[in-house]
């Protein structure tokens, strides 16, 4: 990357770091329970919604006690379960179609990342009918208010109940891309951790590590505040004193709730201080392979950390401090190699892979033009990278070019 681009990057990063405080952002309500929806939703006058969610949470009747609660409240509920793993355009045109026909006036999320995502998306289009998703997607292109929005997450990871992020798909050109806006931050979240605790233990591991990705990227990034940093130091804190607990036991109701809660601070964290290389390669590797979200950031979180080097060695080493993997008196350099091998001997304890065997060599330079796009010049990164330099954490990453 050259010098004028890198000035341009950094001043850029520096003029919203310095906006921050007069950013509209906001916390979404917290409730815990979905027995407060329809009381929730008779309070703004709303009598139909839309509940977005996925065939297998449906089909197993996770969704079945909030739509009886809607039936007995008087709120009619029309239902879009086909959002897939990693929400696509196609999704959210269709989810939007059933919100029009229906004449929906809110939207319910129920589920994974992958369900807020595509409600938020809908909310965007609904606000916006004039516009595509393409014109809608980067940074501050929504502008109008959305439908309200309650998120109601089955998962502890992705902190998209509390972010102004949503990520979709573009099946067709293989490419991820996020809509940034404040007014994609939905207006309830529900945290019940019962509501989690049918989350197989392989995603309880890729989730929760995704939370600690936004929590580390957040805190490593340059910029930072007080409160952000706080509360990434929290939830760093919390997800390793209970990941592996919530994996072993599902129903244990106090993991669950900490892991709920590390999720929502990283959140908060994120949306305000952003994240970088690790998010921006896991998107372009969700858009070409469709590999899951949280697991292509818990592969790559060590690699590309140990590819920041030096400048991120007194953060990390802060981080390996509260994650209990490192001491205070460690020099920094140590420390933070502890806190990257803590790291690893997490993911392996939760069967988490090394490296991911879909990755071909021929899609590496596409993927990295793709990640340079998404993160230059909006996230403030320890270190800037251009694309060629993008390419060695794809290959690392790659099961048959790894070396490891």
């Amino acid at each position: 990357m050259n010098i004028v681009y890198k000035t341009f990057c950094r001043m850029f990063q520096l003029s919203f770091h310095l906006a921050l405080p007069l950013l509209p952002y906001r916390e979404p309500k917290l409730q815990k329970s979905i027995a407060s929806v329809p009381k929730l939703l008779r309070r703004h006058k709303i009598k139909s919604v839309l509940l977005v969610t996925d065939k297998g949470l449906r089909e197993n009747g996770h969704t079945s006690a909030l739509e009886n609660l809607l039936k007995e409240g008087g709120i009619r509920c029309a239902v879009y379960d086909k959002t897939c793993a990693n929400p696509t355009v196609c999704n959210v045109e269709e989810a939007l179609e059933v919100y029009c026909e229906e004449e929906c006036e809110a939207l319910i999320a129920f589920g994974g990342g992958s369900a807020m995502d595509c409600a938020k998306a809908v909310g965007a289009r609904a606000a916006q009918p004039g516009k595509s998703l393409e014109q809608l997607k980067r940074l501050l292109r929504v502008h109008r208010k959305i439908p309200a929005l309650i998120a109601i997450p089955t998962t502890a990871g992705t902190g998209s109940e509390v972010t102004i992020t949503a990520v979709i798909t573009d099946s067709y050109k293989k490419h991820k891309y996020t809509m940034n806006d404040f007014s994609l931050i939905p207006r309830y979240a529900i945290l019940d951790p019962r509501l989690t605790y049918s989350l197989p233990p392989h995603l309880t591991a890729t989730t929760g590590m995704d939370a600690l990705t936004h929590a580390v990227e957040a805190y490593i990034g340059r910029s930072t505040s007080r409160e952000t940093r706080a509360l990434a130091v929290e939830a760093v804190k919390l997800i390793f004193e209970n990941i592996e607990t919530a994996y072993q036991d599902g129903t244990n109701y106090a993991a669950r709730e900490n892991m709920l809660q590390a999720s929502y601070k990283a959140g908060i964290a994120f949306s305000k201080s952003y994240v970088g290389y690790i998010h921006a390669i896991a998107h372009s590797l969700g858009g070409e392979y469709n590999i899951p979200h949280g697991l292509a950031n818990s592969v790559l979180m060590p690699i590309v950390l140990e590819g920041y080097g030096k400048a991120v060695y007194k953060k990390l080493h802060e981080l390996g401090v509260a994650a209990g993997a490192a001491l205070e008196e460690d020099t920094h350099k140590e420390g933070a190699r502890k806190f990257i091998r803590e790291i690893r001997k997490l993911n392996k304890k939760m069967g988490i892979p090394k490296t991911l065997s879909d990755i071909n060599i021929e899609d590496i330079p596409k993927m990295a033009e793709h990640a340079a796009k998404e993160a230059n010049p909006l996230y403030p990164v320890p270190v800037l990278m251009g694309r060629k330099e993008l390419e060695r954490f794809y290959y690392k990453a790659a099961k048959k070019w790894s070396k490891e």
